[in-house]
């Protein structure tokens, strides 16, 4: 049984995972928290005190540290002793942190994939150009690692896993539909960190469709859906991480991602993108000063995590399937309501957060436990999805599921009773 966990990062989705740790550190043992900034640290630990969230009394303490160091971060594992390592901060220190974890045999999670700062975009699939090819050394090893263990991806990988094991025998599409319909009241801002944020948005749309990898432009397709809590919403085809190894590891020949964006957002993002203020390139200023536009821009924006005290509304994520079930033609749509109110008086970040960092702790209890400690890399699809599903159930991530029978919650009762489909995972190609 593995325990102590050391949670890299310190924005919005490492204070959630703080805070869900710490309910939960009978099972979790020592929780340490690092970060570039120790200040930040020490208010996300002087806010799980003061919300007394410690299951019990133990150890909560807090590092500086520069995770990109493979060596100092290998050192503060071996420190504090950790087993499990949430990697919650940017997706460009995956690697760094990976490689650490793997050589001192920690078990290792993250919510994304791995960037390159000098790349943008890159070509599909995004998992095989970096975290893959470390999969045959987990094999050997015996290292425990779950690639994004957020919503999405995570969570939304876990719906589709569920829904081809015990909902479908054959899956024509899965489109994943995540609508923030909350609103933080600033004139702009982005719910997670800018320069990430507007990568995604800036390079090519890949989506898996036809079985084969299908390039499009940002904001150049869309669909309208009727949603459950949050109603009609429009988004926009996105290339997104769960489509890179949900294509490997289901046979379904279109795997989509949908995300909703207001005109406010798409007119001051395409003003941003046309005068190359989102660009990842140098400039030289007139004054001789060599200048990143993208982040001079993140630099201006308000940090995401100060938009939490402010924001109001619920966000909806899921995946929609449709396929065949006993020749029959079949749609069911499993999703989760997140409150951004609400995620806020229990951890003190808003629902975008919260829906990133809950998962990663689920994940963390599942490998404590021994339910996901698989000693190989996998993508969370990979693994039984009933017992990450159920444990969100009761971490305050309920899912839900509209078919035929309606609209309901999804209970253990429910997940205990569905008898196995045809469809089955294949390997990682």
């Amino acid at each position: 049984m593995k325990k102590n966990v050391l949670i890299i990062g310190a924005g919005g989705v490492a204070q959630v995972a703080a805070v869900k740790a710490a309910m939960h550190n009978d099972v979790l043992g020592d929780i340490n928290i690092a970060s570039r900034t120790l200040d930040k640290c020490q208010a996300i630990i002087a806010g799980v005190l003061e919300r007394k969230a410690l299951k019990r009394p133990g150890l909560l303490a807090a590092h500086q540290l520069d995770a990109l160091d493979v060596e100092a971060t290998k050192a503060l594992i071996r420190q504090t002793k950790s087993q499990i390592v949430i990697n919650a901060g940017s997706a460009f220190l995956n690697m760094s942190v990976l490689r650490a974890a793997i050589e001192t045999g920690a078990a290792y999670i993250d919510t994304a994939i791995h960037e390159d700062p000098a790349k943008v975009c890159e070509t599909p699939p995004w998992y095989g150009n970096y975290e893959w090819k470390h999969r045959e050394e987990c094999e050997r090893k015996g290292i425990t690692a779950i690639l994004g263990a957020g919503f999405d991806p995570g969570v939304v990988n876990a719906y589709a896993a569920l829904a081809a094991q015990h909902y479908f025998d054959s899956i024509d599409s899965i489109d994943i539909i995540d609508v923030n319909a909350g609103s933080h009241g600033r004139y702009f801002a982005t719910n997670f960190d800018p320069e990430i944020n507007f990568r995604e948005f800036t390079g090519t749309v890949w989506s898996w469709q036809q079985s084969q990898w299908t390039a499009n432009k940002m904001f150049e397709v869309s669909r309208t859906d009727d949603l459950p809590v949050v109603g009609s919403h429009k988004t926009y085809l996105t290339g997104h991480d769960e489509l890179h190894s949900l294509s490997a590891n289901l046979d379904v020949p279109d795997i989509r991602f949908w995300m909703g964006f207001g005109e406010h957002y798409i007119n001051v993002f395409t003003v941003l993108n046309n005068l190359g203020l989102l660009s990842n390139e140098a400039v030289v200023t007139a004054e001789g000063q060599e200048v990143v536009p993208l982040k001079v821009v993140k630099a201006v924006l308000p940090d995401p995590a100060s938009l939490a005290p402010d924001y109001a509304g619920k966000t909806f994520i899921g995946d929609l399937v449709k396929g065949t079930r006993g020749g029959v033609e079949t749609e069911v749509l499993i999703y989760n309501i997140c409150d951004h109110e609400e995620t806020f008086a229990e951890t003190g970040s808003q629902a975008i957060s919260y829906t990133a960092g809950v998962p990663a702790v689920a994940a963390a209890l599942l490998i404590a436990k021994g339910e996901w400690d698989c000693h190989h890399m996998v993508n969370v699809e990979e693994l039984p999805p009933v017992p990450f599903i159920s444990l969100l159930n009761r971490m305050g991530l309920p899912t839900r599921v509209r078919d035929a029978r309606g609209d309901r919650a999804l209970t253990d009762d429910e997940m205990r009773s569905l008898r196995p489909a045809s469809t089955r995972l294949g390997g990682v190609s």
